[in-house]
Order: structure tokens, then sequence, then C-alpha cells
């Protein structure tokens, strides 16, 4: 039996420690949030928190989840009026969509560290977020406008 913290909730999983945290969210306990993409960890679409770090959830067996906060889409916000939520939708970010879960929770553990970042900073966070629509100037701009709404919000 493994037992996770996901959201402040804890669950209790009879799956195999090797399972990939992305399949446990996704299959066992219904939290579709999070995309498989690439399943190699380097497109970014699973992205969730792992103790507050942007953390590939497609690589990421079970058992290194145990006793560490996750976090995902659907624990970032109960209503979806988190800073980076709602800068997205400002800047009209979405495309396709598949990608921008994995996105906002890039940007997300980003300004949690940084609520200044400069581009080059963007850059470096996101750089493991691949978008096919190509959305980077809305997603970059997204990030600055959320970042003033973390200051504000101090």
């Amino acid at each position: 039996m493994i037992e996770l913290t996901i959201n402040g909730s804890p669950h209790k999983l009879d799956v195999a420690a090797e399972m990939p945290l992305l399949w446990a969210l996704r299959d066992i306990l219904k939290m579709t949030g999070s995309k498989y993409g690439c399943g190699m960890g380097l497109c970014g679409a699973c992205t969730v928190h792992l103790d507050g770090e942007a953390t590939r959830s497609c690589v990421l067996p079970v058992s290194a989840a145990v006793g560490r906060k996750i976090t995902t889409i659907e624990g970032l916000s109960e209503n979806g009026d988190h800073p980076v939520q709602k800068a997205w939708l400002d800047k009209k970010v979405a495309q396709c969509g598949y990608c921008q879960v994995g996105q906002i929770m890039s940007a997300t553990s980003l300004l949690d560290k940084n609520d200044q970042p400069t581009d080059d900073d963007i850059d470096q966070a996101m750089g493991g977020n691949i978008c096919r629509c190509g959305t980077y100037p809305r997603i970059r701009s997204a990030i600055h406008s959320a970042a003033k709404l973390y200051r504000e919000a101090k």
C-alpha cells in the first residue's frame, strides 16, 4: 500500500511502487488535469509540484513521492482563480490547450520562488515545457502579468 498526500488530502493506493505518479493520478484517482505527452519527462505536459518544485510525473515512481507534498492543477486553486490561471485567461495563452496544465504548474513553481522573474528566468524555468502551438510569447507575457499579481497580493 502506497500512501500519498495529494492536494492536501491523504490517499492510500494499492499500486506497484514503480508505477509512474502520472498513472496513479489519472487512472487510479481520476485526477486527469496532468496529461501524458512523451512518457520520458521531456515535454512537461505531466508536470505537478512535488514539495513546490515542478516535477515530471510520467517518470516519477509513486514510491519517490511518499512523504512529500504533491500538488496537481486540481489542487492549485479550488475556483481556478490562482494568479497564474487568471493571467493565462487574460492573455489568452491557450490555443489547443494540451500543454497548458504543465505550463501553468511550471510557471507557478517559478513564481513561488521569484515574483520578479526576468525573461531569462522565465526561459530557464519554462525550457522543459513544449508547446506545439508555439504560444511562448503569450506564456511569457502571462508569467509577467501573474508576477505582478503575486507582488500585489503581498
